[in-house]
């Protein structure tokens, strides 16, 4: 059994206690062994982090990696001209090898910053080379193929009948759910209300169910969006999902932002999970959600970058720092979602959105190691003594403050420099396919 010891640094465990201490952590069989001091405790390898800080990984509720070659392509547009005339086309003009590249771009991005776990949700087609990359990268993920059978001004290329959806869903449940020891998890991805009939959300339903499977969607994200949803069904988005069946503690939605009181007490009372992405609501303008309020009703709430195209990076400690600040001017007030309350909804919040509070989203003995090493000794950061910890990890680090992130105990990044991803590579290659995909998207967009 390969041993790993990470010598001498300040250790955020995030525990019960939440203690901060300085000291080693060993590793064994991708788990926590050991936390503390014995100079007798040897390993096959050793990392010194003397004056470094060892946080948990990072969790993301949220993303498409299936976006990230479209970084830059939807600037400046709301939420359903962004979706029709921009991210649906390019998404339609996927094909394996772009999709490919587009996660493995995202992923590159993800570990580079600290992130070990993503809810990522995929476009129609193409899902299989993108769970390829997550499995080559040794990201932990929960992935699923975006689910789509209703709506106007949909691209062909990005929609299905409602048993096609259904059977490659179950297909790619059936390949990937639990591989790898469980770091690879499948999760149904209904896109949302306006793209789905209710045959298809109902199938989710009994599927996720009978597989013991999450599901991932979007809601309320924009008041249009939820103009269309009650003209539609009838009532508002968490109303209508109510009713037919879909809420409850393995359901995470994306945004939720324009939520009144009842759609908030059907949440907190069903267990459902919100996953709060403060950068992409503010570029495209769709408003600030009330997590304050939905964290003192007892909703779980965690944090997710969605997409490159509507963000435009992937770095959670952007997020985490965004999070904090529009609530404080939100409701005026400084007190409000301080530094200890984001990064557990960072950390924790995210491992119990998924259901795994007892595997991860703390450094304890006995959990998985994921975990990522920091260099907070930098100008930016400066000074580092005599400083809040975590205020300083929320306030003033980057991802580029990020020295090495491990999963599992796999060392995915080390000194900066990927161990499972060619950088090089994948920005080459990157940047040959993203002129394809605009040429073939303006063809998909031209014929609607």
């Amino acid at each position: 059994m390969d041993t790993l010891l990470i010598k001498d640094g300040i250790i955020v465990t995030m525990n019960p206690k939440r203690d901060i201490l300085q000291g080693d952590i060993l590793i064994a069989d991708g788990r926590i062994q050991f936390i503390g001091h014995d100079s007798d405790i040897k390993a096959d390898r050793e990392i010194n982090t003397h004056g470094k800080v060892i946080i948990p990984g990072l969790i993301q509720s949220h993303v498409h990696l299936t976006q990230a070659l479209f970084r830059g392509q939807g600037d400046d547009l709301e939420l359903m001209d962004w979706l029709k005339k921009r991210i649906w086309p390019l998404e339609g003009a996927h094909d394996s090898e772009s999709n490919y590249y587009s996660a493995k771009l995202g992923i590159s991005e993800l570990i580079k910053g600290a992130t070990t776990t993503i809810v990522d949700m995929e476009s129609v087609h193409h899902t299989d080379s993108a769970i390829d990359a997550i499995y080559e990268s040794g990201i932990r993920a929960i992935t699923g193929k975006c689910m789509m059978d209703y709506g106007a001004d949909v691209p062909s290329t990005m929609m299905e009948r409602t048993e096609d959806s259904v059977k490659e869903s179950l297909y790619l449940l059936n390949k990937w759910h639990m591989k790898d020891n469980g770091r690879i998890r499948y999760a149904f991805a209904p896109r949302f209300v306006v793209s789905c009939t209710e045959e298809l959300l109902m199938r989710v339903r009994d599927l996720a169910g009978e597989n013991n499977a999450m599901i991932h969607t979007h809601a309320s994200e924009n008041l249009g969006e939820i103009g269309f949803v009650i003209k539609d069904r009838g009532m508002r988005n968490i109303s209508y999902l109510k009713k037919i069946g879909l809420t409850g503690p393995n359901l995470i939605i994306a945004h939720c932002i324009w939520l009144d009181d009842d759609e908030m007490k059907t949440l907190a009372e069903t267990g459902t999970k919100v996953a709060h992405c403060p950068n992409s609501n503010l570029k495209l303008a769709s408003g600030i959600a009330k997590i304050p309020e939905m964290m003192k009703m007892g909703i779980n709430v965690s944090i997710g970058a969605d997409g490159a195209p509507c963000n435009n990076n992937m770095d959670m400690f952007n997020e985490m720092r965004t999070a904090a600040l529009i609530q404080k001017v939100r409701l005026l007030d400084p007190t409000v979602m301080p530094a200890e309350a984001v990064f557990e909804l960072a950390t924790l919040g995210g491992a119990k959105a998924i259901g795994l509070e007892d595997e991860i989203g703390s450094l304890e003995i006995g959990k998985k190691a994921d975990l990522a090493i920091l260099d907070l000794d930098n100008i930016h950061t400066a000074p580092s003594v005599e400083v809040n910890l975590i205020s300083q990890i929320v306030y003033s680090a980057k991802a580029s403050d990020v020295i090495t992130t491990i999963v599992d105990g796999k060392i995915l990044m080390e000194d900066r420099m990927l161990k499972t991803l060619n950088e090089e590579e994948i920005k080459n290659n990157c940047n040959k396919l993203i002129s394809r995909q605009i040429s073939k998207s303006r063809i998909i967009r031209d014929s609607l």
